[in-house]
């Protein structure tokens, strides 16, 4: 049985699903709440984070984890701050099918030295978004992830920009999100209603607690109230919430 469908047990912050994507493209009130999440974020993140990286992740495919993090590194860049959206999904990529983007180039290339450069991924729809596919895959993707080389690239491109926003795999499948734990400022765990089994997330939630993951919030996907409007952002750990426990 799916989740969260008790009157008063919504998540965090609710998004409905397009599948066209994007910012234009997605409707009135789904847009108005990546602006939400963006406003969040600001009592979220570290005081002081000159650089903010963002991981966004999920427990499971399918729940929307990719779209989030390519509207919200979006509605960042639309508010005039220098984004920076990394698919660090080395095993599924989907961001440049997402955008449209054909370029073969990506994270892997950088990782392996071969003289990709950071202004080659500027976005054709806004200046001050960047947008940096996976490149090739690569046959030890959780390794790249945590490598010292990885943690040199993000220290470089911290200088460059405001915010750097990654998209990772989900939590349960692979350990990729967990391995580069210690080189982001904080996660966004993305979760869809009537979709996430709540032993998942309970699952997701405990693997991050060990491995120390600073969880920021959570995004609910496709999750209305009665009157239909969506549910509201709002900071608290779900582990937290689901060690109390209640019973669908």
């Amino acid at each position: 049985m799916g989740m969260f469908r008790k009157k008063g047990k919504r998540a965090s912050f609710a998004v409905k699903e397009n599948q066209r994507t994007l910012h234009k493209n997605l409707e009135f009130t789904a847009v108005e709440q990546y602006k939400l999440l963006r406003t969040n974020l600001d009592f979220t993140l570290p005081e002081g984070e000159t650089c903010p990286v963002i991981g966004v992740t999920s427990s499971m495919r399918g729940e929307g984890k990719s779209t989030t993090a390519v509207n919200l590194s979006y509605v960042l860049a639309e508010k005039g701050s220098k984004v920076l959206l990394i698919d660090g999904d080395l095993r599924i990529p989907s961001v440049a099918k997402k955008m449209g983007i054909n370029r073969t180039l990506g994270l892997t290339d950088i990782l392996m030295g071969k003289g990709a450069q950071i202004s080659e991924f500027q976005s054709e729809l806004l200046s001050n978004w960047y947008i940096l596919p996976s490149g090739d895959i690569p046959p030890n993707p959780s390794e790249l992830l945590g490598s010292s080389r990885m943690e040199s690239i993000l220290a470089s491109l911290k200088e460059k920009f405001d915010y750097i926003i990654i998209d990772l795999p989900p939590v349960n499948i692979v350990s990729d999100a967990v391995s580069i734990s210690s080189l982001i400022t904080g996660m966004i765990v993305v979760i869809r209603e009537d979709y996430t089994e709540k032993k998942d997330l309970e699952h997701c939630f405990r693997q991050l607690k060990l491995s120390n993951v600073n969880v920021l919030g959570c995004v609910m996907n496709e999750s209305k109230n009665e009157g239909g409007s969506y549910s509201k952002y709002k900071r608290y750990k779900y582990y937290k919430y689901y060690k109390q426990g209640t019973d669908d």
